[in-house]
């Protein structure tokens, strides 16, 4: 039986997630596993997932996952690179994951592996500084390095977001774990539509928050229940952090180089509102993305000196009967401590312990993204999901 490895946000879970586990075990027809490496509370767009990590693991359970390991907030709200590289060292630290499967918008592996194998490469570095430039940005750059190189057929493949975070998965992949990537469907990425009964995250997202029930009810695979995060309610938090930043303390944030932390800092003293904040930053050189990552982690109180090289550890969100089975073997396989129950953490490294302090932190900050803010300490008091 082949285990199959998956990183995801689900954020939420609905049903183009449910088509792509489906595919894959359609794909290689013989029964499997699933294993994912899901992000936390916050996500790499920068913002509050939409619910908490629990009920985001119950719902992936419900739709065809069997275990599901947290990719810590350190990882989940990086770049596309430091993104890829926490998730796959996770899921190759993990020890039973015997390939690893994605979406993307080619729907061929080859390709993308081409591409990753470039980006390793000890040629591209040097294409790469021939096209920075100041009115660039980085992917910009890194896109006509590579034309350069392969051509701008090949290139072009960058261009779109689940493309392009495959090559970052490529880039990382263990020797010794396969590949397959599934072509995407439905609406894209960051749409606002429907399409052939696959929404976009991001609809279902805005129609969670506007508590339109009725309309996503078809689409999850579990009914929803409760309120739903949005960083409106955490906004002048974020800004009066920004405001109260001392340069260097700004510069000191992940990905702040070329002046973009000083560019936020101004823009904090013009606004009071976080999306004129972000529009206000934004740049052809710096990226909507990048922008909204470097405010969250200012909120968090992120350094760049806080991340270690790979994660520490495997966190267990859950698991149903499979999944158990799949953790029994990780006794033996695993190259991470692995903990269920949070205690466990006291037993690991400083480092482990380090890492998982924050990630407390940064949920008890999470637990005001609601209507109805959320008690402190759910990191050491919520337990793993176990589905029957």
């Amino acid at each position: 039986m082949k285990t199959i490895g998956i990183i995801a946000e689900y954020n939420p879970f609905h049903t183009g997630h449910g088509w792509h586990i489906a595919q894959t075990r359609q794909l290689l027809q013989e029964k499997s596993a699933v294993v994912a490496v899901m992000s936390g509370n916050w996500v790499q767009r920068g913002e509050c997932a939409v619910t908490d990590k629990w009920t985001r693991t119950r719902m992936a359970l419900a739709g065809g996952v069997d275990l599901v390991l947290e990719l810590p907030t350190l990882w989940a709200v990086s770049s596309a690179e430091g993104f890829a590289r926490g998730a796959v060292s996770i899921l190759e630290a993990a020890g039973v994951v015997d390939i690893l499967s994605f979406g993307s918008e080619c729907g061929e592996v080859p390709p993308l592996r081409e591409l990753a194998q470039l980006l390793n490469s000890p040629e591209f570095p040097i294409a790469l500084r021939r096209e920075l430039a100041p009115k660039k940005s980085f992917a910009q750059s890194r896109r006509l390095a590579a034309e350069r190189i392969l051509g701008p057929e090949k290139a072009a493949l960058l261009d779109t977001p689940n493309n392009n975070l495959g090559v970052e998965y490529l880039r990382f992949l263990p020797p010794d774990m396969e590949a397959v990537t599934i072509p995407r469907r439905g609406a894209g990425h960051d749409s606002e539509t429907e399409r052939d009964g696959f929404p976009s995250a991001s609809l279902l997202r805005q129609k969670l928050r506007a508590g339109d029930m009725e309309w996503i009810s078809p689409l999850q695979p579990l009914p929803w229940s409760g309120e739903a995060a949005d960083m409106k309610w955490v906004g002048r938090a974020l800004i009066a952090r920004l405001r109260s930043m001392a340069l260097d303390e700004a510069e000191a944030l992940p990905d702040s180089g070329d002046g973009l932390a000083a560019r936020l800092l101004y823009a904090a003293r013009q606004t009071a509102n976080l999306e004129e904040l972000y529009s206000l930053t934004k740049t052809r050189t710096y990226t909507h993305s990048r922008v909204r990552r470097l405010a969250l982690c200012a909120l968090l109180g992120l350094r760049t000196a806080d991340r270690p090289a790979a994660p520490p550890y495997l966190r267990v969100l859950g698991f149903n009967q499979q999944g158990q089975k799949l953790l029994k073997e990780m006794r033996q396989k695993a190259a991470l401590p692995f903990f269920v129950k949070p205690a466990h953490i006291r037993r690991f490294s400083y480092e482990a312990q380090s890492v998982f302090a924050l990630e407390n932190r940064f949920t008890d900050l999470f637990s005001l993204c609601f209507p109805t803010p959320r008690p402190c300490g759910l990191e050491w008091t919520a337990g793993p999901v176990i589905v029957k």
